[in-house]
């Protein structure tokens, strides 16, 4: 199942499949990590406040409107 990455619940992964947004959005986001295929794993998801998502070995703290824009797939096999 498609969802926002916001909507990820903690210590599940799913693995990116867009990133919806304008160039320099997309291009900053895909330099962090955020490419399709990459896998992601929502690591602290406190409201309100920041998400600590882990993508590719790196661990960020990003803002939910940012996240509602990282299109994952849920249904993903280990």
């Amino acid at each position: 199942m498609e969802i926002p990455l916001a909507f990820l619940p903690e210590n599940k992964e799913a693995k990116v499949i867009e990133v919806k947004g304008g160039r320099g959005l997309v291009r900053r986001l895909s330099e962090l990590g955020f490419t399709p295929g990459a896998r992601v794993k929502v690591l602290l998801s406190n409201s309100p406040g920041p998400v600590l998502v882990d993508v590719r070995g790196s661990r960020l703290g990003l803002g939910r409107g940012l996240l509602m824009k990282i299109i994952v797939d849920t249904e993903v096999n280990s």
